[in-house]
């Protein structure tokens, strides 16, 4: 697994950056003081800290005099009691339950101020993170009820790209100088996301400013490409070079196409009854980017698979409808995949959405919708605890890190749900998984 990032990650910030670090000690209280039972289950944390022992010394190299409390490891397994308890709803959450003794004997830490945890998301490295990562990543195996058959003999590994934003208000004077000029209150983050389906895990991901040039997600995707990867994505990432350099990795792609691409047919082939049932219309190789110069056009055959969906046009957030791009009700799908059948190709379309409940989990299940720190550095912290996290879930209970396992997950370790019920949890969701197998 590689989990990367593509701006600047120095432990000295710019003037730019400044404007992006959250100051703490401005947060809202809890409205609760923290008790020993609202902090439980931190038995699980036994199999995680020889994972994170390594990163003991880390970020001390500044600590001329040696007394430096809060360390990178314990900082990190308390990221991760955020996002599995919660109670521990923000940074003032986790401070009051540093204080806590059990708390501070199961994770090896002292009482750690609020100014401690806010500096830890500026001095530590995120990329000392990338071992463990590795590391558990090598334990997981596909996830029960994750492999579909109907794709078992695909090359590459089923591999779905896209984007999402994270919003980070700046520090409330630069907000208020902001506002005055008339600009947004806000900065944003895009998180670029690899996911793979059939362990239900992104095997990385890549943290930029949201804007153009650099951080434009084809720029990011061209250069964090694969060998043997099978690359799903969406029309923003429809770019005839990106297409030629996943062919170069010895990778392939779909990716849906713009409404109004132009291309030129060159052989049209046949539709099965199988495809019609997938609502295939047409399928054909055809020549695209032929108005473009030369450097810029497809340098390999492409295929153009069209299926049938139902058309909407964007009417806003608040007046109902779809809030997406317009569609005109016909789904382009090119790919360099010239013998897998059509209705494969839609059907690995249909994977996509995928990513975006991987998304919604990532942000609000997971707690990442809340930004402990708003600087780069403490971001990217912050996402790679939070896939720790997923690749526990998955590792401890043999499953694709849902929502309600999610939720389960969290129950027992507040001491909501016993073991008997986790266990009968996931007894019937395994159920589930063979009598869907048996349908398809």
């Amino acid at each position: 697994m590689e989990i990367h990032n593509s701006g600047k990650n120095d432990n000295q910030q710019s003037p730019d950056d400044a404007d992006n670090t959250a100051i703490h000690a401005v947060e809202p209280p809890t409205g609760k003081c923290l008790t020993e039972k609202d902090i439980v289950g931190l038995k699980y944390f036994d199999q995680l800290l020889p994972l994170f022992e390594r990163l003991h010394g880390d970020g001390c190299g500044r600590d001329k005099a040696g007394n430096r409390i809060l360390h990178y490891d314990q900082y990190c397994l308390m990221v991760l009691v955020f996002l599995f308890n919660p109670v521990c709803s923000s940074l003032r959450a986790l401070q009051q339950a540093s204080e806590l003794k059990n708390v501070q004997k199961k994770l090896g830490c002292a009482r750690a101020a609020l100014g401690s945890l806010s500096e830890a998301a500026t001095i530590f490295d995120p990329e000392r993170l990338l071992e463990i990562l590795q590391e558990l990543n090598g334990q997981l195996l596909p996830a029960a009820g994750g492999k579909d058959t109907r794709l078992a003999n695909l090359p590459g590994t089923l591999t779905l790209v896209d984007a999402t934003l994270i919003s980070a208000m700046p520090r409330i004077m630069s907000a208020s100088v902001m506002k005055r000029r008339g600009e947004s209150g806000t900065v944003k983050w895009r998180l670029h996301t690899h996911f793979e389906v059939d362990r239900h895990v992104p095997s990385r991901i890549d943290v930029t400013r949201d804007g153009g040039g650099d951080n434009d997600e084809r720029v990011v995707m061209g250069k964090n490409l694969e060998p043997d990867r099978l690359y799903v994505k969406d029309r923003g990432y429809a770019k005839f070079t990106l297409f030629n350099d996943i062919v170069a990795k010895q990778s392939s792609y779909v990716c849906r196409m713009r409404d109004n691409s132009a291309y030129t047919i060159v052989e049209t082939k046949p539709v099965s009854d199988a495809d019609l049932a997938a609502n295939v219309l047409s399928d054909q190789i055809v020549l695209f980017g032929q108005s473009s110069k030369a450097a810029d056009r497809p340098n390999h055959p492409m295929r153009l698979v069209i299926v049938k969906i139902r058309p909407h046009v964007t009417k806003g957030k608040y007046k109902g409808g779809s809030t997406g791009v317009d569609s005109d009700g016909f789904l382009r799908l090119a790919t360099n995949l010239l013998d897998v059948p059509a209705e494969i190709i839609a059907l690995l379309y249909a994977y996509r959405w995928t990513i975006e409940i991987f998304f919604r989990q990532f942000k609000h299940l997971l707690g990442c919708r809340h930004l402990l720190s708003h600087n780069q550095n403490g971001i990217e912290i912050q996402t790679y605890c939070a896939i720790i996290a997923c690749l526990v879930i998955a590792l401890w209970t043999g499953r694709k890190p849902t929502k309600r396992t999610h939720e389960m997950v969290c129950y027992h370790m507040m001491g909501w749900a016993t073991t008997d019920e986790i266990e009968a949890h996931l007894a019937k969701l395994k159920l589930a998984d063979d009598e869907a197998a048996e349908k398809i």
